[in-house]
């Protein structure tokens, strides 16, 4: 019986471990990704060796998973069809995000636990914010410089929509849908502004006109 238990228990673990190894070893990552994400976590200034090489192999993996799946699902995969919001025929890129969000949840995930597991917020901030070129304090610039008298409320919700879309956009492969994603985000901040009772396109129309006089009155000089 003891013989039986042990041989039972022995190909139990056999399993684990051929399960565990499946899920973790079955990305091949190109050595461009890795350096991508050697750089990233560089800036960071770990001191923890082994801590710095698993959140490079996290990220390394996740560039790669990003990029596997934007290669095997081309925008092709999407029949054509309309945009249910706008009513227009949908875009190559319109299809190509739409290919690219059916990625399986757990590569985001595994992306998330693996940060968060090994950095402080603010260093995985710093992480997400290399995925999307600084969009987040970038377009934060944007809003105060459009709008001077933006309330703290109106700054944290459109903070928050920005930090939503940075996460949610590094799980696309090309800048264009980064962008696209932060779109949506910002459409929501506008929106948030006209809810409060500004009009968002005579604040833009405003700014625009304000830095084309500016600009003017420089070449004058």
């Amino acid at each position: 019986m003891r013989k039986l238990l042990k041989s039972l228990l022995t190909i139990t673990l056999l399993i684990s471990s051929l399960t565990a190894f499946s899920q973790t070893e079955d990305v091949v990552v190109p050595g461009d990704l890795l350096t991508k994400a050697k750089e990233w976590v560089s800036a960071l200034n770990l001191t923890d060796p082994a801590k710095k090489t698993t959140v490079e192999n996290v990220i390394a993996v996740h560039l790669t998973r990003v990029k596997d799946w934007h290669n095997d699902h081309p925008s092709s995969t999407v029949p054509n069809g309309i945009n249910p919001v706008t009513g227009n025929k949908l875009s190559d890129l319109d299809k190509q995000i739409i290919a690219d969000s059916a990625i399986p949840e757990n590569v985001h995930r595994n992306l998330m636990d693996g940060l968060n597991k090994n950095l402080t917020p603010a260093q995985v901030e710093a992480i997400l914010d290399k995925y999307t070129i600084g969009k987040v304090e970038f377009t934060m610039k944007g809003y105060k410089a459009i709008v001077p008298d933006l309330t703290a409320d109106e700054e944290a919700k459109i903070l928050s929509f920005l930090k939503q879309a940075r996460e949610q956009a590094v799980d696309y492969k090309s800048m264009k849908q980064i962008s696209a994603i932060f779109e949506i985000y910002k459409t929501k901040s506008e929106q948030l502004l006209n809810n409060n009772g500004r009009s968002w396109r005579a604040l833009y129309s405003a700014y625009t006109k304000k830095i084309k006089e500016e600009k003017a009155a420089k070449q004058k000089q």
